[in-house]
Order: structure tokens, then sequence, then C-alpha cells
């Protein structure tokens, strides 16, 4: 039996691009931050951090501060590595090592990109890149590892420790 490529998107990768504009408002952190997912595709995952005033880390060069930087690239590796996997997982950050290139520019938004390059069955594999044009001229790239959970057990856990604690 064949399918039309769309057959091959797992139903969770559907899901998220049906509501890709609201993806980064269930992260209420990437929300408050102001950071809006661009696109993205199976494994790869494209997300933009505005400039703002109170986002500066150094209110006499305007540079953004670093944290945001790194929330960026944290946020658009788990989207990549959400979108590379065939049966949704919830995820966590394992490790995470961001290198800082050069400064932001003032008055500029800072893009980010992230691929997932290698999936095993608990853990997924990143490098990501945050600039303002290109990846030529990178602000910071980074490396990561991501846990990767079943929810349902998170639910079991859950329903274990109420009772517990009941």
């Amino acid at each position: 039996m064949s399918g039309s490529a769309s057959d091959d998107v797992p139903d969770h990768v559907k899901l998220m691009k049906e509501n890709a504009p609201k993806l980064m408002s269930i992260a209420p952190y990437a929300a408050a931050l102001g950071m809006e997912l661009i696109d993205f595709d199976q494994g790869v995952a494209r997300m933009r951090a505005p400039y703002r005033e109170d986002l500066v880390g150094d209110p006499e060069t305007g540079v953004i501060h670093g944290g945001v930087v790194t929330a960026l690239l944290d946020n658009c590796a788990g989207v990549a590595v959400i979108s590379a996997l065939q049966k949704f997982k919830s995820t966590a950050t394992l490790d995470l090592r961001i290198d800082y290139m050069r400064p932001g520019e003032r008055g500029r938004d800072i893009m980010g990109e992230a691929e997932c390059y290698n999936v095993t069955k608990s853990v997924a594999f990143v490098r990501a890149w945050a600039y303002h044009d290109s990846k030529d001229r990178v602000i910071a790239t980074a490396a990561g590892a991501f846990a990767l959970n079943d929810p349902g057990g998170w639910a079991k856990m859950a329903n274990k420790a109420k009772e517990a604690l009941s």
C-alpha cells in the first residue's frame, strides 16, 4: 500500500504544523520573551527572539542578555527534537553547551535554527545556531542532548505520588 508524503509525517508533527503560531505560548518563559516559531520541518526548527529594551543585558551597549540567546536555542532545539520523533515523547534538556562568538547587534532580532541529527531510544542530539542574517556570521552555537520520556510514564508517576500522599 503506498501513501502520500503527508502520510509519512507523524500525527504529532501534523498537529504541531496546524498549531505552529500557538506553540510558543505553551511554554510561559518562551512566551514572556516573545519568541516566535518561524518554521519547522521534521528534525529542523527556526525561531525568532525579538529585540526588546527590557531584554537588554548591558544598557551601555544595548546587547540582548545572553540568557535570551540560551533560551532561544534551547526552545528551538526542543522543537527540532520533537519534530524529529516518529512517536511523540516529552523532552527534557540534559545538556546544552553554548559557545558565544559575538554579541547580537543593538535593535536587531535574533534568529535561532536547530537541527536534530541523531535520535536513540532515550536521547536525542542537536546542534543549533543564533544569528541575525545568516549562519555564516553566528552570534552563538549550541550542542545539546535531550532526554526522551514516555508522556504516559509521567502521568503514572504523578498518580502514584498522589496516592502515596493521600
